[in-house]
């Protein structure tokens, strides 16, 4: 049986092979990205503030709306922590709850119809905070990964 390796080898092969992973760095600067925009925004008056959990829910939300139950499965959490999430954004105005054209009984989860609470509201706070990267990397370096980005995801959408 090999030797059992020190705390500072096996931190020094964890950290190598995350640097080595294209997806652990995605993951790592999703967040990082995620915690700027966060940190960059108002608080509000009153109610709850926007957290990391619940941005952890835009990318599974469709344009039409998307069932609480789908939004738990593609979250790989319980109905219920999605239910408290929906709600607390709900109340914030940054999304709504409508009927369900195909089942009466249920509810889909959509953006917010509503001014100052849309979509379009948050890609423009996006985009503030993507024209400080490209400020601090370059215009070269954000196109690059961009382009790369929107090849990636052609694949992965395809699976």
């Amino acid at each position: 049986m090999p030797p059992k390796p020190s705390e500072p080898e096996f931190a020094a092969r964890v950290e190598a092979a995350k640097s080595a992973s294209v997806a652990q760095l995605l993951f790592k600067a999703a967040r990082l990205v995620n915690e700027r925009a966060l940190g960059s925004l108002p608080s509000p008056p009153r109610g709850p503030r926007l957290r990391a959990a619940h941005t952890s829910l835009f990318p599974h939300l469709s344009l039409e709306g998307t069932r609480l139950t789908e939004l738990a499965r593609r979250l790989g959490i319980s109905k219920q922590a999605v239910g408290q999430l929906v709600d607390e954004l709900e109340e914030m105005g940054a999304i709504e709850r409508v009927p369900d054209p195909a089942d009466a009984r249920a509810k889909l989860v959509r953006f917010s119809r509503r001014p100052g609470r849309t979509l379009l509201d948050g890609l423009r706070h996006l985009q503030a905070i993507e024209a400080e990267l490209v400020a601090e990397v370059g215009e070269a370096h954000i196109q690059s990964l961009r382009a790369g980005l929107v090849a990636l995801l052609e694949v992965l959408e395809r699976e």
